[in-house]
């Protein structure tokens, strides 16, 4: 069942959205001011907020501006409930991150329809952002095991050739300190590989081969801590 947040200082109004919804098979959530709605927000996660613009505490307008920069709420969609029809305050609206707006007084068909138009693209956006996850974590598997391989290989061979060299009665220091100083300088890059992974927040993919993605380390180079 899907959660509805419906944030208005007028009961009445409250109370005439609560029985449309839920005989659309909604849950609805409730309150009556700007900051109880806010903290609504954050704590019930609902999955479409319906904001009325003019509020006597906070406006719509600053309580839209709030949620779509809250991290927790970014992504919930607001359809703002106004009775204003000039341009430059639906404008206004828009801007401040609302998805949409309907107009007071409004019939139920719109209601319900822009509603679920809201919760669709909702539902979209929420899978496109799973893909995008996904494809992420690949194209990092990828690139961690093309730029890693090289210096394990090269530690592997190294440890290799140490064995060999201790097993002689008269094995070299040096041969030995020279593999050890392979293995150090080996270690060091995939240190600065698994650095420079951990340090993007922003990856840049690019096309690998075979139809695979590899993140583009370059673009994080120089911005790591000396």
């Amino acid at each position: 069942m899907k959660k509805i947040l419906i944030i208005d200082d007028y009961p009445d109004n409250v109370f005439l959205l609560q029985d449309r919804l839920e005989k659309e098979g909604f849950e609805v959530i409730k309150a009556y001011h700007g900051e109880t709605g806010i903290q609504k927000a954050i704590e019930e996660k609902p999955d479409l907020i319906l904001l009325d613009i003019m509020m006597p505490d906070i406006s719509g307008f600053e309580v839209c501006k709030i949620l779509t920069a809250n991290q927790e709420t970014k992504l919930i969609p607001i359809i703002l409930l106004t009775a204003l029809t000039e341009a430059d305050s639906l404008k206004q609206g828009l801007s401040a991150g609302a998805f949409d707006y309907i107009k007071k007084p409004f019939n139920r068909t719109e209601l319900i329809a822009r509603i679920n138009s809201a919760l669709r693209f909702s539902e979209t956006n929420k899978i496109l952002l799973e893909v995008e996850k996904i494809k992420t974590y690949a194209a990092t598997v990828v690139t961690a095991n093309h730029e890693i391989k090289q210096p394990l290989t090269l530690i592997n061979l190294s440890t290799a050739a140490i064995r060999r060299e201790i097993s002689k009665p008269d094995f070299s220091n040096e041969v030995i300190l020279k593999r050890v100083e392979f293995i150090e300088n080996a270690a060091k890059d995939i240190i600065n590989v698994l650095d420079k992974l951990g340090s993007i927040k922003k990856p840049v993919i690019t096309p690998y081969v075979n139809d695979l993605n590899i993140i583009d380390l370059k673009a994080v180079e120089g911005k790591l801590p000396n």
